[in-house]
């Protein structure tokens, strides 16, 4: 079985843990030791209400779920560690290795005030190892820290699998779909803008330039369909690693996208642009 491996440099305040096979309990608290918080923390009021996130995990893992990727922010206000914003990516056991796609649910929650209870549908890429967060296609669960919560958890659950049909006729679509050079490079053009902002007169140019971000990096990932191009799109923005310039013309390595936030809201960001494309060569 696969060792799970610790990559704290996943992002300068981000702990996370992957493995090719489910994670046992030990791994996760390693790396995400608020998923297992016994209660909320101290600052919260008795309004808020408390969502055990183990608890949930429990839940799905009976529906066959199993978590494969689990991510902690970290946090320097001392005694708030066990508490703060986490991430679980799960996979169903039928589709835990091979090549392809996987359906995931993402699981987002806190115990400290940092964040809603917040669930979405995902796919997995087995190909890049990249991690998608779909867009328009799929509800996204969030549920506020208040009232009673436990049911409206577990319905969330169910509603974010049964949005795993429409993941699926979104990638089928995207690989029917077949994009000319002109129009990669604007897809390119717009997912850059989404990346580093968009750039006005006078402003320095983004680190990278279009080219770089649609540049393939394993042979798997050639090709000119809309999904294989939003593969590499995606994988160049959120991984980074690549040479660039900085604003002040210094050689630069670009940098991994850092947060949770950051990277569920770009990642979604790219795949509704994504589908927008696909619409428009409809």
């Amino acid at each position: 079985m696969p060792t799970p491996t610790l990559a704290t440099r996943f992002a300068r305040n981000v702990h996370v843990v992957r493995s090719d096979s489910p994670l046992g309990e030990e791994p996760m608290r390693l790396a995400a030791p608020s998923i297992f918080a016994p209660g909320k923390h101290a600052s919260r009021s008795e309004r808020y209400t408390y969502i055990p996130t183990n608890e949930v995990l429990r839940s799905l893992r009976k529906e066959g779920f199993a978590p494969f990727m689990v991510a902690q922010s970290r946090n320097r206000i001392e005694g708030k560690t066990e508490f703060t914003k986490h991430m679980i990516r799960m996979r169903h056991a039928g589709q835990v290795t091979g090549r392809g796609e996987a359906n995931e649910i993402i699981l987002i929650n806190s115990h400290d005030g940092a964040s809603s209870y917040q669930m979405l549908a995902g796919v997995f890429s087995f190909v890049c190892c990249n991690g998608l967060v779909c867009g328009t296609v799929a509800n996204d669960i969030r549920i506020p820290h208040k009232g009673n919560v436990q049911d409206e958890v577990i319905e969330g659950a169910f509603r974010v699998l049964e949005d795993f049909e429409a993941v699926k006729e979104a990638t089928v679509a995207m690989k029917r779909v077949t994009l000319d050079e002109g129009e990669e490079r604007a897809f390119a053009t717009a997912a850059l803008a989404l990346r580093y902002g968009e750039r006005t007169e006078g402003q320095a140019p983004a680190p990278i330039t279009v080219d770089q971000l649609i540049e393939a990096r394993r042979p798997e990932d050639f090709g000119g369909n809309l999904w294989k191009a939003f593969n590499r799109i995606q994988e160049n923005a959120i991984r980074g690693g690549q040479p660039g310039r900085s604003t002040t013309g210094r050689r630069i390595r670009t940098r991994r996208v850092e947060s949770i936030d950051r990277g569920v809201s770009l990642n979604r960001a790219l795949w509704v642009l994504a589908e927008e494309m696909r619409k428009l060569k409809g």
